[in-house]
């Protein structure tokens, strides 16, 4: 049981889990997307991100990049850089290959790939690497708050 399962059964949340045998060193995504037999347009990864008004998470599929200047203009502020992966893992309380959206350790911005909404649902992680998500992407966008933007390439 991860925190972000915890904070979805709290909040009453639809979501179904998707284990999986997670053999990746990397492309966490990508291997996810692999490993459930689903497009990995479909699964969505959690970046971290960060510039002088704070940090910003990016939801974009396992199939592209997050465009930095999209996700600066959906967030409303200047300019982002990625997070280095060692700060991501003390801001969140998770892993790399495992950071969820949901019930990191301090409640951050967040924007969603427009792109899910193509989708009957998406796959986020679940919280440890080999666990996702799965869940509308209303849902998402409702339970975080989220907003939604173009802002994968």
């Amino acid at each position: 049981m991860t925190p972000a399962i915890l904070f979805l059964e709290q909040q009453k949340a639809t979501f179904t889990l998707h284990p999986y045998e997670c053999t990746s060193l990397d492309d966490f995504g990508a291997h996810a997307a692999e490993q459930l037999k689903v497009p990995p347009a479909q699964v969505f990864k959690t970046l971290l991100t960060q510039g002088e008004q704070g940090a910003v998470v990016a939801l974009v599929p396992a199939s592209g990049k997050v465009n930095l200047k999209r996700l600066a203009r959906a967030a409303g502020v200047k300019k982002l850089e990625m997070m280095p992966p060692a700060k991501a893992e003390r801001l969140t309380g998770y892993k790399v290959g495992g950071i969820s959206p949901f019930a990191q350790k301090k409640r951050l911005p967040t924007v969603l790939d427009a792109s899910a909404q193509a989708f009957p649902f998406i796959l986020v992680s679940g919280g440890k690497r080999g666990l996702s998500l799965g869940m509308t992407a209303d849902s998402l966008q409702t339970l975080l708050d989220a907003v939604i933007a173009d802002i994968a390439e």
